[in-house]
């Protein structure tokens, strides 16, 4: 029997694509945002994937799992603001870095 909709997980994936000469800095930022995720309510599981490419970019990929949308919610508000106070604006970084990104939220069917 399938769950209802409002307890299924809901799930944030993102895709980059790396320059090598951006990947160590790239990937500092990511651990940083995936350790202050892993400490949020509701997160099940937090991946950070990493496929090179011989063109000499990498291909990395986030997966972060929510048992609940309002969790999802929660986090998003959480970043956003961490981001505010820090003054860090993730999509002037990426383009700083040559950074391609495909983001997501995904839902079962």
């Amino acid at each position: 029997m399938s769950q209802p909709t409002t307890r299924r997980s809901i799930y944030r994936i993102d895709r980059f694509n790396v320059p090598a000469k951006a990947l160590a800095a790239f990937m500092e930022r990511l651990h940083l945002t995936q350790r202050l995720l892993d400490k949020l309510p509701g997160c099940r599981q937090n991946l950070v994937l990493t496929q090179p490419d011989l063109a000499g970019e990498y291909n990395v990929m986030t997966v972060v799992e929510w048992s609940h949308e309002s969790h999802f919610a929660a986090a998003k508000a959480v970043m956003q603001a961490r981001y505010a106070q820090e003054r860090f604006d993730p999509a002037a970084f990426m383009q700083q870095l040559g950074v391609q990104a495909d983001l997501g939220t995904y839902r079962h069917v």
